[in-house]
């Protein structure tokens, strides 16, 4: 049994002198998952926001770490069984599906 205890994702951007900085965060905690989204664009202020879910709403979580991993298992395998769905978490920290 493979559980997400936290993750951290960063993404740096540099458009024509007005770079944009987006980190995720991830924490588990005793009851779920708090995420934290962190935007900063050029020299103004970064803007936070964080979500919370428990651990009923992240039943099966397939986070951006473990989804590259059982990427590379079902290439390693050649097969996707039918109907592969996850929850899991967009890129504005809300709780979404992905399927495969």
């Amino acid at each position: 049994r493979l559980e997400t205890l936290e993750q951290e994702e960063q993404e740096h951007l540099e458009l024509s002198e007005h770079p944009v900085e987006r980190r995720t965060h991830m924490v588990s905690h005793q009851h779920g998952m708090t995420v934290t989204k962190t935007l900063q664009e050029g020299e103004a202020e970064p803007q936070c926001q964080s979500f919370s879910y428990s651990q009923a709403e992240l039943r099966g979580l397939l986070p951006e770490g473990a989804s590259l991993l059982l990427l590379r298992v079902l290439a390693h395998r050649q097969a996707v069984p039918p109907n592969l769905i996850f929850p899991a978490i967009d890129t504005k920290g809300h709780l979404c599906t992905s399927s495969y």
